[in-house]
């Protein structure tokens, strides 16, 4: 049996398996690919191949960033990867942890600021930092320290930042292997955070002088806003039970005392696969050249699958499979061209690379 046939016959065991248990972008234009560096169907264009361990991606001014968990924060511009590295930096790629997150400040045609969350080493200990970038002509030119002490570990490091359109910086950290922090509200772990740009708490968050915006958490994977503001989360469990969450201020999800749901007290998952499929990055995707209007693009890694959920006012009403047979898929993003971009992740250690790997794609179709 061939690598390809292997991964989608996984593709379709897993698929099967799963169980649904609760029912702005700009005017910058992405250029189109470099058709010398180009290569692929119709419908899903390569971008960029050779990628080691990507995680996540942004877009600004024109330009793609993405980090790979080695270290380095990457840049496609004009639609081709730059050689050098906007930034490299001295994380430990172990595991789970390693260069993670990724986001641009929402003025950053005018500020330049790149934001990212990494692992790095202390004596015999891990640790989460969040950093500002200023990036200038494809390079570091400053750095910021935004939160640091973030607890971290070989595994369950969380990782995703985004934006939400409040202007609010928004983490996501892992239990770091603790799961008791994810109870601790004086803890950094198994959180949702939520910070002004320079690193201050918003004085509208639920817990006085607290970055804390809700709690329980196993390790968060990826977030997204809907156009009305909602907020969902993807979040993977411990072998099972993995979750799509719509997050709410100040509310407590649960982990260690409830997977999904069922307990009195917690927020209950929106959807949750009983078997892992390892849902990583998510995007949601309003209007635009492709047939997704009002979804979410959701990733897998161990499902091997991007889908697209359908929902309304916080509501799944149904899902499908929009993409297969590339292996893991790290990350989707939707750029201000309006088509969607994804991150493959065979590189991991946990996949099945071949001689291209990894890439960065865009749908088209």
């Amino acid at each position: 049996m061939d690598k390809k046939t292997r991964i989608l016959a996984i593709v379709a065991a897993i698929a099967a398996s799963i169980l649904i248990v609760t029912s702005p972008s700009g005017s910058i234009v992405i250029p189109q690919p470099n058709t010398s560096t180009t290569t692929g169907s119709d419908a899903v264009q390569v971008i960029a191949t050779h990628l080691q361990k990507p995680w996540a991606m942004a877009f600004g001014d024109g330009k793609i960033f993405f980090t790979e968990k080695i270290g380095k924060l990457r840049v496609v511009d004009n639609g081709i990867l730059v050689n050098d590295s906007v930034a490299d930096l001295h994380a430990s790629d172990i595991s789970d942890a390693g260069l993670l997150g990724v986001a641009t400040h929402p003025n950053f045609a005018k500020n330049h600021w790149i934001y990212v969350y990494y692992t790095y080493k202390d004596g015999d200990k891990l640790w989460n930092k969040v950093l500002r970038i200023t990036e200038s002509n494809n390079k570091i030119s400053d750095a910021t320290v935004i939160l640091d002490k973030i607890p971290g570990a070989e595994f369950d490091d969380g990782g995703v930042i985004k934006f939400g359109p409040d202007g609010k910086l928004y983490i996501g950290t892992g239990d770091a292997t603790d799961e008791n922090a994810a109870q601790d509200l004086t803890s950094l772990a198994g959180k949702i955070l939520r910070l002004n740009d320079d690193g201050s708490i918003p004085n509208d968050n639920p817990y006085p002088n607290s970055p804390v915006y809700s709690s329980g958490h196993r390790n968060p994977q990826g977030l997204t806003w809907d156009s009305k503001g909602i907020l969902y989360e993807t979040e993977e469990g411990p072998t099972k039970n993995d979750e799509l969450n719509v997050i709410q201020k100040g509310k407590n999800y649960g982990w260690p005392n409830q997977e999904c749901t069922g307990s009195p007290g917690y927020q209950p998952a929106l959807l949750c696969y009983n078997i892992s499929v390892e849902p990583a990055g998510i995007a949601y995707y309003g209007s635009g050249p492709l047939d997704f209007k009002d979804s979410l693009l959701m990733t897998t890694l161990r499902g091997n699958i991007l889908y697209q959920l359908h929902v309304s006012d916080g509501n799944m009403t149904s899902q499908k499979i929009i993409l297969d047979g590339l292996g893991r898929i790290r990350e989707v993003g939707v750029g201000p061209d309006g088509y969607a971009y994804v991150l493959t992740a065979n590189t991991d250690g946990q996949g099945f690379p071949d001689k291209n790997d990894d890439k960065l794609l865009r749908i088209v179709k």
